[in-house]
């Protein structure tokens, strides 16, 4: 055991994350590039569980998310939507502002903040970039992939 603590546990667990993600949809409900991605737009009620239990367990809290829904495989998840730089850069906007919002209340020292920021980002940067589908290419098309 290294005796490093957890990213859950040094955000103060699923609270956070949950304030996160609200954070989050509440930017993608206003946004026209994203939220028409959504299948069950405008309710994110599915959506939110979903990245919330996610981030939970990508950052070292419990593993309901692969209990509910299996592996992750988050890119195979996202390959029915197309998603190009348009849509990885609104993401990136707006999880980028969820987490500039739920780090700054955060009851940490101003240093602490900022370095669990940078950690976030470290992740959600290549993250969104992984996610992108769709590089502008005829063979990358959501047409091309459907056959059509």
């Amino acid at each position: 055991m290294t005796g490093e603590i957890s990213m859950y546990d040094r955000v103060g667990g699923t609270v956070f994350f949950e304030h996160l993600v609200d954070v989050f949809y509440a930017g993608v409900a206003t946004d026209d590039v994203l939220a028409p991605l959504y299948p069950e737009y405008p309710d994110f009620t599915a959506a939110r569980h979903r990245l919330t239990l996610f981030l939970v367990q990508y950052w070292g809290g419990p593993t309901t998310y692969s209990d509910e829904r299996g592996q992750p495989r988050l890119r195979l998840r996202h390959l029915p939507f197309t998603i190009g730089d348009a849509e990885r850069d609104h993401w990136l906007t707006h999880m980028s502002r969820a987490v500039e919002i739920a780090t700054a209340e955060l009851h940490r020292p101003d240093d602490d903040r900022a370095a669990i920021a940078e950690e976030l980002m470290a992740y959600f940067r290549p993250t969104a970039e992984h996610m992108r589908n769709n590089t502008g290419l005829p063979i990358s098309s959501s047409a091309f992939r459907q056959g059509t």
